[in-house]
């Protein structure tokens, strides 16, 4: 046999702890672990000795050169998502603001998500100081052991070849490119999920109370990152280790209590510790209405983003009259498809499902405790219970969320690959009738390899006929189906290549050219010369990995900036790269909610750039806001077109006013103020959370982000900001940001118009500055 054919047929080897009691024993009581036999090789892991000498040298390759396309330029995109990148630099500085995941060192507000990645993040730039590469590093490192993690989970049950397909499929998602080179919380998660399912893989093997509590932990320490969206797997982690545990069916239900209860105290003891805080001894709770953490984890980051119900936020659909908001798309059957999702995770989504069902198929009425079909339904759970929420959710999505579902549609691919091209070489051989003792159920080995055993460890009873005949049809079905994705697989990436038409215009009919003709190929494999099956597998592969590859470089090399990035080139009627970045743009026809954003209402604040008297009875813009369509504010503010909002350095599709960008202040308007910043709490006060990361970053100086992420938030009140500046504890108020919509807090916009109206405004390359700790006349142009 061919070394490279053999990667497919290489079986797992059965790990240490999951030897049973030989048959001819006595039976195990009921709901008891099942007994463990002396393991081979003590002084070692025999899993990884009787591996295949190609094995590690293969998983090093992957690993190193998923390290080199993660880290490759990774200073490009500078502080990223400043949102988040001004947290961390807060909590570099203030224990408290690292424990509370504070907006500023001054905690006067947090972000609108529990802190666990950003504790990461804040740690290494307390070691090596703040700059880009001190934020962004720990983010790769995460996605390098999120594709060593997915290996090892899935070879443990269907050998090294179906883990390292799952690994390069991870790895090559061009979501997770973008997302393990970006500084939003979705790196942390998806390794805390990974690990999550190497921990059930690992209490089912032997029905674990160990391992299956740390699944609760590990998911525990998931909501920490990102709140109930770690939660989508549990019903799937559970539900698994209840169907397949080796163990009574009531020690299964104890086991998933126990566990209940390390997911509870993980996740636990931040927000019972933030709830049992005086609100007056810690930050705003960013994100909520209330100043809660419930609040905020039952609602704006909760349910609402099910069912679009979330106060103070940017987008959602509930209260549109349906789909999923200005930054969400539609909702539907095929979001996850669609122009602006799909070349994000769909390259190789369709192959999952395909390989799902065929696994399925084959893995038939086996036994309860079968892995073969414990593996499939714990990934494809995954996968689908995952996308379908976020198929029809009505609150805010972007399409970077579905790096939740990289591992699961990597994990199915290899696995299905492995698992088919196994049946159909083994449809190949005889089948001898043997009867006797079952073999311990064990990783799956490739059918045909143990004459004695089917594959999951069920004994083979049939007639030497019958067993043919069923082999006969498995093979075909396997061929068939391998093809038959193949072909799916090469067809989409030829449409999904087919929207960003400019890039790589080669690449789309060598695609398809290539897969169509691999697909043939393979129906054709038994009639092949046995030297040429090799190239078919590596021309099949490459066919079905070079479009997400191409995108995935493509993401690797172009900077990433803001709040929604999203992954690849331009596609039509999509977002560009970016996002948010350089060159992104808002999608063609976008609309924002209720007609209107900024405090203060209308499609763009329709004010005098000041924060006074609006124009044509509408409300007042900000400070240093843009005129009304795309007129210039008073303060030197320029237009909608301009992509510019009082003078800032936020582009339109970059900064929205600072609402999903932050600003760069220019050398004088830094060095305004700096001046005696170290005399006040805070430097200045600005509208919205990426307006005051922009300046906090630039200067290492507090800024307090008043309304939180989008202005809508009641932090500070009025009346709380009016007793700051009478303490003297901000020095000034820096115009524009901030947007509202879905209702929220007005506090925002009544400070905006109170500090106009209360204090003298100048005008610093372009941007409107007020200083409070002089009053004056209402501001002047």
């Amino acid at each position: 046999m061919d070394r490279t054919e053999s990667l497919l047929t290489t079986p797992a080897s059965p790990p240490d702890d999951t030897a049973t009691a030989p048959a001819s024993g006595p039976p195990a009581a009921a709901g008891a672990p099942p007994a463990r036999a002396a393991s081979a090789h003590p002084d070692g892991d025999p899993a990884a000795r009787r591996d295949p000498r190609w094995v590690r040298p293969a998983l090093a390759v992957l690993l190193l050169g998923t390290g080199l396309l993660y880290l490759w330029g990774l200073g490009e995109s500078g502080w990223a998502n400043s949102f988040y990148s001004a947290a961390v630099q807060a909590g570099s500085e203030s224990w408290k603001a690292f424990f509370y995941g504070s907006s500023d060192a001054a905690n006067s507000i947090t972000v609108d998500k529990t802190p666990a990645a950003l504790w990461l993040m804040a740690l290494s730039v307390r070691i090596f100081g703040l700059n880009s590469w001190a934020i962004l590093v720990p983010q790769a490192l995460l996605g390098v052991a999120s594709v060593g993690v997915l290996y090892a989970t899935v070879r443990r049950w269907y050998g090294p070849a179906a883990g390292l397909i799952a690994g390069t499929v991870l790895a090559l998602t061009p979501v997770a490119t973008l997302m393990f080179r970006f500084n939003n919380p979705d790196a942390l998660l998806v390794l805390l999920l990974v690990c999550g399912a190497y921990a059930t893989v690992r209490a089912v093997e032997t029905a674990s109370t160990r391992w299956i509590v740390l699944v609760g932990v590990l998911v525990g320490f998931g909501f920490l990152t990102k709140m109930l969206q770690a939660f989508l797997v549990v019903p799937v982690f559970a539900g698994v280790y209840l169907l397949a545990a080796p163990t009574g069916f009531w020690r299964r239900i104890r086991q998933l209590l126990l566990a209940g209860l390390g997911l509870v105290v993980a996740a636990g003891w931040w927000v019972a510790t933030v709830e049992l805080v005086p609100a007056s001894a810690r930050p705003y709770i960013g994100g909520s209405q209330q100043n809660s953490i419930l609040e905020l984890t039952l609602g704006y980051n909760g349910l609402g983003r099910i069912t679009g119900d979330e106060e103070g936020s940017v987008g959602g659909g509930a209260r549109m009259g349906g789909g999923g908001g200005p930054f969400s798309g539609q909702t539907g059957w095929l979001r996850m498809f669609d122009t602006e999702v799909g070349g994000q995770i769909s390259w190789l989504l369709p192959a999952a499902l395909i390989l799902l069902v065929a696994g399925l198929v084959l893995a038939g009425r086996a036994a309860r405790t079968d892995r073969r079909r414990a593996g499939l339904l714990l990934w494809g759970g995954w996968l689908l219970v995952t996308g379908l929420i976020f198929s029809f959710m009505s609150g805010i999505f972007h399409a970077y969320y579905t790096v939740a579902l990289a591992p699961a549609v990597g994990a199915l691919v290899g696995i299905g690959t492995v698992l088919l091209w196994r049946e159909r070489r083994a449809a190949a051989g005889p089948v001898t009738p043997v009867t006797g003792p079952a073999v311990p159920a064990g990783p799956i080995a490739a059918p045909g390899v143990d004459a004695g055993t089917a594959p999951g460890g069920a004994p083979a009873t049939a007639s030497a006929t019958g067993g043919r005949r069923s082999r006969r049809w498995q093979g075909w079905f396997a061929t068939g189906t391998l093809a038959g994705t193949l072909a799916v697989t090469a067809w989409w990436s030829w449409r999904l290549l087919g929207r960003s038409a400019d890039f790589q215009p080669w690449l789309r009919p060598a695609v398809l050219v290539a897969g169509l003709a691999v697909a043939v190929l393979i129906l054709l494999t038994r009639r092949l010369p046995r030297r040429l099956v090799p190239v078919v597998l590596v021309l099949g592969a490459s066919a079905a990995l070079a479009g997400p590859a191409a995108y995935a470089a493509q993401t690797a090399g172009t900077p990433h900036t803001g709040s929604i990035p999203s992954a690849g080139p331009n596609v039509q009627g999509g977002f560009g790269p970016g996002r948010g970045g350089p060159g992104g743009r808002m999608g063609d026809g976008m609309e924002f909610p209720g007609g209107g954003g900024f405090p203060g209402g209308g499609r763009f604040p329709a004010g005098n750039g000041d924060g006074g008297t609006g124009q044509n009875g509408q409300p007042p813009g900000f400070p240093g806001g843009t005129g009304q369509n795309g007129g210039p504010g008073q303060n030197g503010g320029t237009g909608q077109d301009g992509g510019r909002t009082g003078g800032g350095q936020g582009r339109m599709a970059g900064g929205m006013g600072g609402l999903l960008d932050s600003r760069e202040p220019s050398a004088a308007l830094k060095a305004l103020l700096t001046a005696d910043a170290d005399d006040y709490t805070w430097m200045a006060a600005t509208v919205g959370s990426n307006n005051a990361s922009g300046y906090q970053l630039a200067t290492g100086r507090p800024v307090m982000a008043i309304g939180g992420f989008n202005g809508s938030d009641p932090s500070p009140t009025l009346a709380r900001f009016q007793e700051y500046v009478a303490a003297g504890k901000i020095h000034y108020f820096v115009g524009g940001g901030g947007f509202r919509a879905n209702g929220g807090s007005s506090a925002s916009q009544e400070i905006a118009t109170w500090v106009a109206e209360n204090f003298t405004a100048q005008t610093v390359d372009g941007v409107t500055v007020y200083d409070l700790t002089s009053a004056g006349q209402e501001a002047q142009g």
